[in-house]
Protein backbone atom coordinates (compact mmCIF):
# COMPACT_ATOMS: atom_id res chain seq x y z
CA UNK A 1 0.00 0.00 0.00
CA UNK A 2 1.47 3.63 -1.07
CA UNK A 3 1.32 6.26 1.60
CA UNK A 4 -1.32 8.22 0.21
CA UNK A 5 -3.48 5.07 0.26
CA UNK A 6 -2.62 4.51 4.11
CA UNK A 7 -3.16 8.10 4.31
CA UNK A 8 -6.83 7.81 2.64
CA UNK A 9 -7.28 4.96 5.01
CA UNK A 10 -6.66 6.79 7.84
CA UNK A 11 -8.90 9.77 7.21
CA UNK A 12 -11.65 6.98 6.06
CA UNK A 13 -12.05 5.45 9.06
CA UNK A 14 -11.09 8.69 11.55
CA UNK A 15 -13.88 10.32 9.82
CA UNK A 16 -16.38 7.35 10.23
CA UNK A 17 -15.60 7.06 14.01
CA UNK A 18 -16.06 10.33 14.00
CA UNK A 19 -19.24 10.84 12.53
CA UNK A 20 -20.39 7.68 14.65
CA UNK A 21 -19.72 9.56 17.89
CA UNK A 22 -20.91 12.57 16.72
CA UNK A 23 -17.79 14.61 17.72
CA UNK A 24 -13.68 14.30 18.37
CA UNK A 25 -12.86 14.89 22.57
CA UNK A 26 -11.48 18.17 23.43
CA UNK A 27 -12.43 19.38 20.09
CA UNK A 28 -15.68 21.94 18.94
CA UNK A 29 -16.26 19.52 15.98
CA UNK A 30 -19.53 18.33 15.10
CA UNK A 31 -20.26 15.89 12.64
CA UNK A 32 -20.91 18.17 10.10
CA UNK A 33 -17.32 19.79 10.22
CA UNK A 34 -15.76 16.08 10.73
CA UNK A 35 -16.84 14.97 7.41
CA UNK A 36 -15.19 18.42 5.51
CA UNK A 37 -12.20 17.85 7.88
CA UNK A 38 -12.07 14.36 5.84
CA UNK A 39 -12.66 15.51 2.56
CA UNK A 40 -10.59 18.48 2.40
CA UNK A 41 -7.72 16.15 3.88
CA UNK A 42 -8.28 13.83 1.19
CA UNK A 43 -7.92 16.52 -1.33
CA UNK A 44 -4.91 17.50 0.49
CA UNK A 45 -2.81 14.19 0.64
CA UNK A 46 -3.52 13.86 -3.22
CA UNK A 47 -6.07 11.12 -2.83
CA UNK A 48 -8.43 13.15 -4.85
CA UNK A 49 -7.80 16.59 -7.06
CA UNK A 50 -9.77 19.70 -6.01
CA UNK A 51 -11.55 18.80 -9.43
CA UNK A 52 -12.32 15.52 -8.95
CA UNK A 53 -13.74 16.35 -5.46
CA UNK A 54 -16.40 18.98 -7.02
CA UNK A 55 -17.45 15.94 -9.69
CA UNK A 56 -17.48 13.77 -6.42
CA UNK A 57 -20.66 15.50 -4.67
CA UNK A 58 -24.14 14.39 -5.54
CA UNK A 59 -25.70 17.43 -6.23
CA UNK A 60 -29.06 15.69 -7.22
CA UNK A 61 -28.87 14.49 -3.37
CA UNK A 62 -27.61 18.00 -2.34
CA UNK A 63 -30.34 20.04 -4.32
CA UNK A 64 -33.47 17.28 -3.34
CA UNK A 65 -32.71 17.85 0.54
CA UNK A 66 -32.13 21.58 0.10
CA UNK A 67 -35.22 21.95 -1.78
CA UNK A 68 -37.06 19.84 0.65
CA UNK A 69 -36.30 21.41 3.78
CA UNK A 70 -37.14 24.52 2.50
CA UNK A 71 -40.62 22.85 1.74
CA UNK A 72 -41.07 21.40 5.23
CA UNK A 73 -39.78 24.81 6.66
CA UNK A 74 -42.68 26.73 4.90
CA UNK A 75 -45.28 23.93 6.16
CA UNK A 76 -44.50 23.96 9.76
CA UNK A 77 -43.63 28.44 9.81
CA UNK A 78 -47.14 28.00 8.07
CA UNK A 79 -48.44 26.26 10.86
CA UNK A 80 -49.74 23.72 8.46
CA UNK A 81 -48.29 20.82 10.99
CA UNK A 82 -49.62 22.28 13.78
CA UNK A 83 -53.38 22.20 12.32
CA UNK A 84 -53.56 19.22 10.77
CA UNK A 85 -51.58 17.38 13.97
CA UNK A 86 -53.67 19.41 16.36
CA UNK A 87 -57.27 18.46 14.63
CA UNK A 88 -56.31 14.68 14.16
CA UNK A 89 -55.02 14.49 17.82
CA UNK A 90 -57.85 16.34 19.35
CA UNK A 91 -60.59 14.05 17.32
CA UNK A 92 -58.65 10.67 18.98
CA UNK A 93 -61.56 9.88 21.69
CA UNK A 94 -59.38 7.33 23.82
CA UNK A 95 -55.86 6.66 24.53
CA UNK A 96 -55.57 4.22 22.11
CA UNK A 97 -57.18 6.03 19.29
CA UNK A 98 -54.44 8.53 19.89
CA UNK A 99 -51.65 6.13 19.18
CA UNK A 100 -53.14 5.02 15.87
CA UNK A 101 -53.56 8.28 14.99
CA UNK A 102 -50.25 9.76 15.97
CA UNK A 103 -49.09 6.73 14.64
CA UNK A 104 -50.31 6.97 10.96
CA UNK A 105 -49.97 10.86 11.02
CA UNK A 106 -46.65 10.68 11.64
CA UNK A 107 -45.94 7.66 9.44
CA UNK A 108 -47.70 9.03 6.35
CA UNK A 109 -46.05 12.60 6.78
CA UNK A 110 -42.64 11.06 7.12
CA UNK A 111 -43.31 8.90 3.56
CA UNK A 112 -43.20 12.30 1.94
CA UNK A 113 -41.56 14.94 3.86
CA UNK A 114 -37.91 14.44 5.29
CA UNK A 115 -38.85 12.18 8.64
CA UNK A 116 -36.36 14.40 10.84
CA UNK A 117 -38.45 17.52 10.23
CA UNK A 118 -41.77 15.78 11.23
CA UNK A 119 -40.41 14.83 13.88
CA UNK A 120 -38.98 17.72 15.12
CA UNK A 121 -42.83 19.43 14.87
CA UNK A 122 -44.59 16.32 15.99
CA UNK A 123 -43.06 15.28 19.53
CA UNK A 124 -44.36 19.15 20.90
CA UNK A 125 -47.66 18.65 19.85
CA UNK A 126 -47.75 14.88 21.80
CA UNK A 127 -45.91 16.16 24.95
CA UNK A 128 -48.76 18.95 25.18
CA UNK A 129 -51.38 16.83 24.78
CA UNK A 130 -50.47 14.13 26.85
CA UNK A 131 -49.50 16.68 29.06
CA UNK A 132 -52.81 18.34 28.83
CA UNK A 133 -54.97 15.00 29.14
CA UNK A 134 -52.46 13.73 31.73
CA UNK A 135 -51.48 10.72 30.12
CA UNK A 136 -48.00 8.72 30.24
CA UNK A 137 -46.08 10.85 27.13
CA UNK A 138 -43.40 7.85 26.85
CA UNK A 139 -45.75 5.25 25.02
CA UNK A 140 -46.83 8.38 22.22
CA UNK A 141 -44.03 9.87 22.06
CA UNK A 142 -41.89 6.22 20.89
CA UNK A 143 -44.56 6.05 18.91
CA UNK A 144 -43.81 9.07 16.72
CA UNK A 145 -40.16 8.21 16.40
CA UNK A 146 -40.55 4.67 15.20
CA UNK A 147 -43.56 5.46 13.00
CA UNK A 148 -41.45 8.03 11.58
CA UNK A 149 -38.71 6.05 10.75
CA UNK A 150 -40.93 3.25 9.14
CA UNK A 151 -42.91 5.79 7.39
CA UNK A 152 -40.03 7.00 5.85
CA UNK A 153 -39.32 3.91 4.40
CA UNK A 154 -42.06 3.96 1.48
CA UNK A 155 -40.08 6.66 -0.90
CA UNK A 156 -37.10 8.89 -1.97
CA UNK A 157 -37.96 11.94 -0.18
CA UNK A 158 -38.96 10.15 3.60
CA UNK A 159 -35.34 10.16 4.57
CA UNK A 160 -31.50 11.35 4.15
CA UNK A 161 -30.66 7.61 3.16
CA UNK A 162 -32.95 7.13 0.74
CA UNK A 163 -32.53 10.80 -1.30
CA UNK A 164 -28.78 9.16 -1.84
CA UNK A 165 -29.63 5.86 -2.86
CA UNK A 166 -32.24 7.15 -4.83
CA UNK A 167 -29.50 9.61 -6.49
CA UNK A 168 -27.14 7.15 -7.02
CA UNK A 169 -29.43 3.80 -8.44
CA UNK A 170 -31.32 5.35 -11.14
CA UNK A 171 -34.24 4.23 -9.31
CA UNK A 172 -37.54 6.14 -9.82
CA UNK A 173 -39.61 7.28 -7.36
CA UNK A 174 -42.52 4.78 -8.36
CA UNK A 175 -41.36 2.57 -8.47
CA UNK A 176 -39.39 2.70 -5.25
CA UNK A 177 -42.70 3.48 -3.62
CA UNK A 178 -43.93 0.19 -5.28
CA UNK A 179 -41.40 -1.91 -3.76
CA UNK A 180 -41.27 -0.96 -0.69
CA UNK A 181 -44.84 1.07 0.46
CA UNK A 182 -45.96 -2.32 1.56
CA UNK A 183 -43.14 -2.32 4.24
CA UNK A 184 -43.73 0.83 5.29
CA UNK A 185 -47.43 0.03 6.25
CA UNK A 186 -46.37 -3.24 7.45
CA UNK A 187 -44.15 -1.56 10.23
CA UNK A 188 -46.74 1.10 11.06
CA UNK A 189 -49.04 -1.50 12.10
CA UNK A 190 -46.08 -3.39 14.01
CA UNK A 191 -45.48 0.06 16.06
CA UNK A 192 -49.11 0.36 16.61
CA UNK A 193 -49.47 -3.32 18.30
CA UNK A 194 -46.38 -3.30 19.78
CA UNK A 195 -46.27 -0.15 21.69
CA UNK A 196 -50.27 -0.95 22.36
CA UNK A 197 -49.01 -4.41 24.23
CA UNK A 198 -44.99 -2.78 25.61
CA UNK A 199 -47.67 -0.36 27.44
CA UNK A 200 -50.98 -2.11 28.00
CA UNK A 201 -50.93 -0.39 31.55
CA UNK A 202 -51.45 2.77 29.75
CA UNK A 203 -54.18 1.72 27.88
CA UNK A 204 -56.19 -0.68 29.65
CA UNK A 205 -57.59 2.33 32.04
CA UNK A 206 -60.45 3.83 30.20
CA UNK A 207 -60.29 7.82 29.64
CA UNK A 208 -62.38 10.25 27.53
CA UNK A 209 -59.93 12.54 25.55
CA UNK A 210 -60.89 16.14 26.00
CA UNK A 211 -61.76 18.12 22.79
CA UNK A 212 -59.76 20.99 21.60
CA UNK A 213 -56.71 20.20 23.45
CA UNK A 214 -54.27 21.59 21.26
CA UNK A 215 -54.35 25.43 19.26
CA UNK A 216 -51.76 26.11 17.02
CA UNK A 217 -51.32 29.73 15.21
CA UNK A 218 -51.39 29.77 11.55
CA UNK A 219 -51.55 31.70 8.11
CA UNK A 220 -54.46 30.29 6.46
CA UNK A 221 -53.39 31.62 3.14
CA UNK A 222 -49.63 30.33 3.67
CA UNK A 223 -50.87 26.95 4.47
CA UNK A 224 -53.39 26.69 1.30
CA UNK A 225 -50.49 27.42 -0.70
CA UNK A 226 -48.35 24.88 0.63
CA UNK A 227 -50.98 22.19 0.29
CA UNK A 228 -51.22 22.81 -2.72
CA UNK A 229 -47.76 22.88 -3.87
CA UNK A 230 -47.44 19.73 -1.82
CA UNK A 231 -49.92 17.90 -3.74
CA UNK A 232 -48.34 19.18 -7.40
CA UNK A 233 -44.45 17.89 -6.17
CA UNK A 234 -46.21 14.79 -5.33
CA UNK A 235 -47.97 14.17 -8.48
CA UNK A 236 -44.38 15.68 -9.99
CA UNK A 237 -42.41 12.79 -8.56
CA UNK A 238 -45.15 10.15 -9.94
CA UNK A 239 -44.80 11.51 -13.27
CA UNK A 240 -41.45 10.56 -13.55
CA UNK A 241 -40.17 14.83 -13.13
CA UNK A 242 -36.53 14.67 -11.73
CA UNK A 243 -37.08 14.74 -7.61
CA UNK A 244 -34.32 17.22 -7.04
CA UNK A 245 -35.38 19.49 -10.21
CA UNK A 246 -38.89 19.14 -8.65
CA UNK A 247 -37.94 19.62 -4.94
CA UNK A 248 -36.29 22.93 -5.77
CA UNK A 249 -38.68 24.43 -7.93
CA UNK A 250 -41.19 24.12 -5.15
CA UNK A 251 -39.20 25.31 -2.57
CA UNK A 252 -37.99 27.96 -4.52
CA UNK A 253 -41.75 28.78 -5.21
CA UNK A 254 -42.66 28.97 -1.80
CA UNK A 255 -40.63 31.47 -1.13
CA UNK A 256 -42.37 34.01 -3.16
CA UNK A 257 -44.60 35.68 -0.36
CA UNK A 258 -45.68 38.87 1.46
CA UNK A 259 -46.36 37.14 5.11
CA UNK A 260 -43.23 35.26 6.13
CA UNK A 261 -40.02 36.31 6.30
CA UNK A 262 -37.34 34.35 4.19
CA UNK A 263 -35.11 34.00 7.02
CA UNK A 264 -37.70 32.09 9.20
CA UNK A 265 -37.56 29.67 6.62
CA UNK A 266 -33.77 29.83 6.61
CA UNK A 267 -33.37 29.29 10.07
CA UNK A 268 -34.95 25.84 9.40
CA UNK A 269 -32.56 24.46 6.92
CA UNK A 270 -30.15 21.99 8.32
CA UNK A 271 -26.82 23.59 6.66
CA UNK A 272 -24.49 21.18 8.57
CA UNK A 273 -26.19 18.10 7.19
CA UNK A 274 -25.79 19.22 3.58
CA UNK A 275 -21.88 20.23 4.65
CA UNK A 276 -21.72 16.60 6.24
CA UNK A 277 -23.36 15.09 2.75
CA UNK A 278 -20.79 17.02 0.68
CA UNK A 279 -18.01 16.16 3.11
CA UNK A 280 -19.02 12.38 2.92
CA UNK A 281 -19.01 11.62 -0.95
CA UNK A 282 -15.39 13.22 -1.21
CA UNK A 283 -14.20 10.86 1.92
CA UNK A 284 -15.88 8.17 -0.07
CA UNK A 285 -14.48 9.07 -3.27
CA UNK A 286 -10.58 9.78 -1.88
CA UNK A 287 -11.16 5.95 -0.60
CA UNK A 288 -12.54 4.72 -3.64
CA UNK A 289 -9.72 6.14 -5.89
CA UNK A 290 -6.64 5.00 -3.63
CA UNK A 291 -8.03 1.97 -1.84
CA UNK A 292 -10.72 0.01 -4.01
CA UNK A 293 -9.22 -2.74 -5.94
CA UNK A 294 -10.79 -5.18 -8.12
CA UNK A 295 -10.29 -7.86 -5.25
CA UNK A 296 -12.31 -5.54 -2.84
CA UNK A 297 -14.94 -5.65 -5.04
CA UNK A 298 -14.72 -9.45 -5.84
CA UNK A 299 -15.16 -9.73 -1.78
CA UNK A 300 -18.65 -8.29 -2.14
CA UNK A 301 -19.84 -11.28 -3.97
CA UNK A 302 -17.47 -13.98 -1.82
CA UNK A 303 -18.89 -12.60 1.43
CA UNK A 304 -22.74 -13.23 -0.18
CA UNK A 305 -24.20 -9.89 -0.55
CA UNK A 306 -26.14 -10.77 -3.47
CA UNK A 307 -28.01 -12.79 -1.01
CA UNK A 308 -30.91 -10.53 0.16
CA UNK A 309 -31.30 -11.66 3.99
CA UNK A 310 -27.12 -11.39 4.24
CA UNK A 311 -26.90 -7.62 2.32
CA UNK A 312 -29.68 -6.86 4.72
CA UNK A 313 -28.83 -8.12 7.89
CA UNK A 314 -25.02 -6.52 7.52
CA UNK A 315 -27.08 -3.78 6.24
CA UNK A 316 -28.31 -3.29 9.69
CA UNK A 317 -25.36 -3.85 11.55
CA UNK A 318 -23.47 -1.09 10.07
CA UNK A 319 -25.93 1.52 9.86
CA UNK A 320 -26.24 1.31 13.85
CA UNK A 321 -22.05 1.56 14.15
CA UNK A 322 -21.61 4.47 11.78
CA UNK A 323 -25.34 5.44 11.10
CA UNK A 324 -27.53 5.28 8.14
CA UNK A 325 -26.36 7.70 5.58
CA UNK A 326 -22.58 6.93 6.54
CA UNK A 327 -23.48 3.09 5.88
CA UNK A 328 -25.24 3.79 2.62
CA UNK A 329 -22.16 5.31 1.17
CA UNK A 330 -19.48 2.68 2.52
CA UNK A 331 -21.74 0.26 0.62
CA UNK A 332 -21.73 2.42 -2.65
CA UNK A 333 -18.66 0.89 -3.96
CA UNK A 334 -20.07 -2.59 -3.68
CA UNK A 335 -23.35 -2.71 -4.82
CA UNK A 336 -23.21 -1.66 -8.60
CA UNK A 337 -21.54 -5.61 -9.05
CA UNK A 338 -23.92 -7.46 -7.50
CA UNK A 339 -26.62 -9.44 -9.53
CA UNK A 340 -29.75 -7.35 -9.44
CA UNK A 341 -28.08 -4.14 -7.99
CA UNK A 342 -31.84 -2.31 -7.84
CA UNK A 343 -32.94 -4.65 -5.66
CA UNK A 344 -29.66 -4.31 -3.74
CA UNK A 345 -30.12 -0.55 -2.72
CA UNK A 346 -33.71 -1.34 -2.23
CA UNK A 347 -32.28 -4.17 0.70
CA UNK A 348 -29.84 -1.08 1.73
CA UNK A 349 -33.14 1.74 1.63
CA UNK A 350 -35.15 -0.53 3.80
CA UNK A 351 -32.51 -2.28 6.02
CA UNK A 352 -30.86 1.12 7.12
CA UNK A 353 -33.67 2.69 7.73
CA UNK A 354 -35.45 -0.04 9.97
CA UNK A 355 -32.06 -0.23 11.70
CA UNK A 356 -32.99 3.34 13.26
CA UNK A 357 -35.77 1.95 15.31
CA UNK A 358 -33.05 -0.88 17.44
CA UNK A 359 -31.63 1.87 20.01
CA UNK A 360 -32.68 4.95 20.52
CA UNK A 361 -29.34 6.38 19.20
CA UNK A 362 -30.02 4.61 16.08
CA UNK A 363 -31.61 7.69 14.29
CA UNK A 364 -31.67 11.15 14.68
CA UNK A 365 -35.08 11.34 14.37
CA UNK A 366 -35.38 9.07 17.38
CA UNK A 367 -32.67 11.60 18.95
CA UNK A 368 -34.83 14.33 18.09
CA UNK A 369 -38.22 13.44 19.87
CA UNK A 370 -36.09 12.64 22.85
CA UNK A 371 -34.46 16.29 22.71
CA UNK A 372 -37.96 17.49 22.42
CA UNK A 373 -39.34 15.56 25.59
CA UNK A 374 -36.54 16.68 27.79
CA UNK A 375 -37.13 20.32 26.72
CA UNK A 376 -40.27 20.07 27.70
CA UNK A 377 -39.27 17.97 31.03
CA UNK A 378 -40.33 14.25 30.36
CA UNK A 379 -38.10 12.02 29.49
CA UNK A 380 -37.11 9.25 26.95
CA UNK A 381 -35.05 6.81 28.42
CA UNK A 382 -33.05 4.20 26.56
CA UNK A 383 -34.39 1.45 28.28
CA UNK A 384 -37.90 2.43 27.72
CA UNK A 385 -37.24 3.12 24.15
CA UNK A 386 -35.56 -0.45 23.59
CA UNK A 387 -38.58 -2.59 25.15
CA UNK A 388 -40.41 -1.27 22.02
CA UNK A 389 -37.36 -0.73 19.85
CA UNK A 390 -35.81 -4.38 19.93
CA UNK A 391 -39.08 -6.48 19.21
CA UNK A 392 -39.80 -3.61 16.63
CA UNK A 393 -36.75 -4.11 14.55
CA UNK A 394 -36.63 -7.80 14.46
CA UNK A 395 -40.16 -7.92 13.20
CA UNK A 396 -39.99 -5.34 10.28
CA UNK A 397 -36.52 -6.71 9.35
CA UNK A 398 -37.39 -9.76 8.92
CA UNK A 399 -40.39 -9.05 6.99
CA UNK A 400 -39.15 -6.42 4.74
CA UNK A 401 -36.38 -8.65 3.92
CA UNK A 402 -38.66 -11.97 3.28
CA UNK A 403 -40.88 -8.89 0.61
CA UNK A 404 -37.80 -7.97 -0.89
CA UNK A 405 -36.44 -11.66 -1.39
CA UNK A 406 -40.17 -12.66 -3.00
CA UNK A 407 -40.08 -9.75 -5.15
Amino acid sequence: MTWTGAGALFILVATYAGVAVGRIPGLRLDRAGIALLGGAAMIAIGAISIEDAYKAINFDTITLLLGMMIVVAHLKVSGAFRALGGFAIEHAHAPFMLLVMVTLLTGVLSAFLVNDAICLVMAPIVVHVTRVINRNPVPYLIATCTASNCGSVATITGNPQNMVIGALSGISYPAFTLALAPVALFGLLCVIVIVRYVYRAEFSRPAELSPEVYRGRMLPGQVLKATVVCLLLALAFFAGVPVAKAALIAGAFLLVTRAIKPRRIYREIDGPLLFMFAGLFVVVAGAERTLLTPDMIAWAKDFGLDDVWRLSGFTAVLSNIMSNVPAVLALRPFIPGLENPERAWLVVAMSSTLAGNFTLLGSVANLIVAEQAKVAGKELSFSAFFKVGLPLTLVTLLAGTAWLALS
